[in-house]
């Protein structure tokens, strides 16, 4: 029996692929590789020691993915496949829309259609909204501000439909908070294409002089140095949470929802300090002014995914932040 990891070349995908394999499970990957690179398989499979099936297909092309589930036995799907980008999303929203949920519609029907009814589901704090009632907790009341964020509250509600609908479903909705880091190889880490989104990338593109200066959105917050605070997590303790959650999937049915973050949270300039302690490089930055829709401060309860999944995160800001910087600097020739 094999775990179908559909958006297993990417950033979460490819460490939870590594970890997956190092614990003995048969992986089947589908991507697409709009958000990643193909490169990432073989450095999956050059980790890991072991191969993967790879299809190279889209969630929306339908006879592919029931292909895929033809021809392998797939005991549970962990999804993380779909596009990402909250500020594209504002700018093409029917695009997110058809992609994140029509892509997802589909991998549920192939799924019920083979009666492979386990599913850990990607989702994200986003779906708390602009709430600032920290910490968040998994009863908090949910909403969203941009379709990207809107996406995964819908996905979260169509998961609980299916689950009212036939009892034999089972769903872990893991609500990330802010990945970062990179495995201890310098071979997988976070890659974007162009000009990154996230911080951690930026920082040390910055740090490794292929970017100028950091721009800061906000320094007038009301926290310990004026800018935002956000729960950032290791990716490799993220992609174990996902191996607790697969157990957590089989033994159980019902659709569950848990937080994947350290609870607490760290500033933008704590983060940029990291970096600098790791790299032993000055990074410039620029105040500019807030964005809009963003909150002072975010960070998770954990407790629940202790709790039931028997999981937390381990590593501290300081391992996060020297393993993006060695993934940098092994990946951008200095």
């Amino acid at each position: 029996m094999a775990i179908l990891v559909t958006g297993g070349a990417g950033y979460i995908g490819s460490h939870t692929c590594v970890e997956l394999l190092n614990a003995g499970k048969e992986v089947v990957v589908l991507d697409n590789f709009c958000n990643s690179k193909p490169e990432a398989i073989a450095k999956i499979e050059q980790v890991a020691g072991r191969r993967v099936v790879l299809y190279e297909s889209d969630l929306l092309d339908r006879k592919a993915v029931t292909s895929v589930f033809r021809e392998n036995k797939i005991e549970a799907v962990i999804h993380f496949a779909g596009l990402k980008a909250v500020g594209e999303s504002v700018e093409i929203p029917l695009k997110y829309y058809h992609n994140n949920l029509t892509g997802t519609i589909i991998l549920l029907e192939a799924m019920a259609h083979f009666n492979c009814k386990k599913l850990v589901f990607s989702s994200s704090a986003t779906v708390y909204g602009l709430s600032d009632n920290v910490p968040f907790r998994e009863t908090h009341p949910l909403s969203a501000t941009n379709p990207y964020g809107r996406t995964k509250l819908m996905l979260e509600e169509i998961m609980r439909d299916t689950y009212v609908s036939d009892n034999e479903w089972s769903f872990a909705l893991l609500r990330y908070f802010n990945p970062i880091g990179a495995h201890k190889s310098g071979l997988l880490g976070e890659e974007p294409n162009g000009v990154p989104n996230n911080l951690l990338p930026f920082v040390a593109q910055v740090a490794a002089g292929k970017l100028p200066y950091l721009s800061v959105y906000g320094g007038d917050y009301d926290t310990k140095d004026g800018t935002g605070v956000r729960d950032y997590l290791h990716v490799v303790d993220l992609a174990i949470g996902h191996l607790n959650a697969f157990d957590y999937v089989l033994d159980n049915k019902g659709a569950e929802a848990f937080n994947l973050g350290t609870g607490r949270g760290y500033s933008v300039l704590e983060i940029v300090k990291a970096i600098e302690r790791a790299s032993g490089v000055t990074v410039p930055y620029k105040i500019s002014a807030r964005r809009a829709g963003d909150i002072p401060v975010c960070y998770a309860d954990p407790a629940k995914a202790k709790k039931v999944l028997g999981w937390e995160a381990t590593r501290d800001i300081d391992e996060m932040c020297e393993d993006s910087w060695r993934f940098t600097k092994q990946n951008s020739g200095i």
